[in-house]
Parts: structure tokens; C-alpha cells; sequence
């Protein structure tokens, strides 16, 4: 038997995933009562429109968000979004602080896996906290994922670089520059054993865009 986890918070007309950065605007395009006179047996649909930007929600990072010349969501074969072997790092940040380092993943074996980083920040999704002094990776645990052969990264909190002023992105730059992608913003990784499971986070296959929300999931064998 194979149990479902849903690892993504929902989009919903009007949130906010960044400060300062456009809401979702969720519509009908076509109603239902628009649509009834285009049939004779009265049949109605819907059709939807949404106007967002990318970084929106639980989405997925590839290498383009970060380098021109990068892979964009459109070059990312499904073998590297799709039933991923996956773990997962418990950093829960009242314990252990925001930051986790390569000491912190030193002796945990990564190759090949998608690395799913639980801090526990998902507890704040939509509260004014969840934006300030928020869990993130440092650039040396980065160089480290990628040394040992990561395939993937996610995080349940605002960012996987740390956001303070006087900043830069190079867990950003690190990852993405190695091929190594990146989804922000997950929940209910508490919900998840620490390995033994498949991740997935697959957008849309667009071209010319790194970034986009993703349904993503993990499918744990409960036999």
C-alpha cells in the first residue's frame, strides 16, 4: 500500500508569498452562465484565469532563475522532478537555530536524493513572521550537497538563503549552478519518515521561465 503526502500550501486569490511582490488574482474567464447559450443541452463550464507571478506558492527553482544560460522549466527532464529518493534533515529552528550548516549534514548520505530540510517554519504560512528571520542553508552547506551528489533541495520556510539585510543568494548560486534544484515554501514535511520515500515537483513545461508553483508530494510504501 502507498500512502500520498501533499507537500504544498494552496494558492489562493489575493496571498502574499513575498512581501512587496503581487498577489495572485484568481478569476473566472468564462461562467457557467456565460457558457450555457453556446449549448444546445444546456451545458455549462467554467474556465478559469489566473494572473500571478512565478514565485508563488510552493514552487520549484531550476538552474535559469539564477543563470540566463541555466535550464529553464521547459529543459528539466522528468527524471529529475519526478519519484526522486528522497530524506529528509530535521532542523527544527527552536532548537537548533535558523541556520544549518555543513557540519549539520555532515554524515548523512545525499547522493542521488532529493534533501527536504524540515525546520518547522511552515507554522507561520501566512502570518507577518513568516517573513522575517526565517531558517535558510548556508553557502557551505550548499557546497557540501552538491559535493556529495544531491539532486535536489526543498525547504519549508520563506527562502533557502537567508533574506536579512546585507545578504546575498548563494545557496541560490551554489545548487542551481551545479544543476541542483531547489523548492521553497513546503508544509507537512513533519508528516514524512526521515528516508525511505519518493519526492515529486513537477511545473508546467514552460519556456523562457525558472520558476513556477508545483504540486509537490511524497509517496511513502507503508508495507
Amino acid at each position: 500500500m502507498t500512502r500520498f503526502i501533499d507537500l504544498s500550501h494552496a494558492i489562493e486569490h489575493g496571498m502574499t508569498t513575498y512581501k512587496g511582490v503581487a498577489a495572485p488574482h484568481i478569476c473566472d474567464y468564462w461562467t457557467r452562465e456565460q457558457s450555457r447559450a453556446n449549448y444546445a443541452d444546456g451545458s455549462a463550464f467554467q474556465m478559469g484565469r489566473i494572473d500571478m507571478v512565478s514565485n508563488t506558492g510552493t514552487y520549484l527553482d531550476a538552474p535559469f532563475h539564477r543563470f540566463e544560460e541555466g535550464d529553464d522549466l521547459s529543459m528539466l527532464d522528468l527524471d529529475r522532478l519526478a519519484s526522486l529518493p528522497a530524506i529528509v534533515v530535521r532542523r527544527p529552528f527552536e532548537a537548533v537555530g535558523l541556520a544549518t550548516d555543513a557540519a549539520d549534514l555532515d554524515g548523512i548520505d545525499v547522493a542521488d536524493r532529493a534533501v527536504l530540510v524540515h525546520t518547522g517554519w511552515d507554522r507561520h504560512w501566512r502570518t507577518p513572521a513568516y517573513y522575517e528571520d526565517h531558517p535558510f542553508l548556508t553557502a557551505a552547506a550548499a557546497q557540501m550537497l552538491v559535493a556529495r551528489g544531491a539532486r535536489l533541495v526543498g525547504i519549508d520556510s520563506h527562502n533557502i538563503d537567508d533574506t536579512r539585510p546585507g545578504t546575498g543568494r548563494p545557496v541560490h548560486r551554489e545548487l542551481l549552478g551545479a544543476g541542483v534544484l531547489i523548492c521553497e515554501h513546503m508544509t507537512n514535511l513533519a508528516m514524512l519518515p526521515d528516508a525511505g520515500f519518493a519526492f515529486t515537483a513537477v511545473p508546467p513545461k514552460i519556456v523562457g521561465m525558472g520558476t513556477f508553483p508545483v504540486r509537490a508530494f511524497a509517496q511513502v510504501n507503508l508495507t
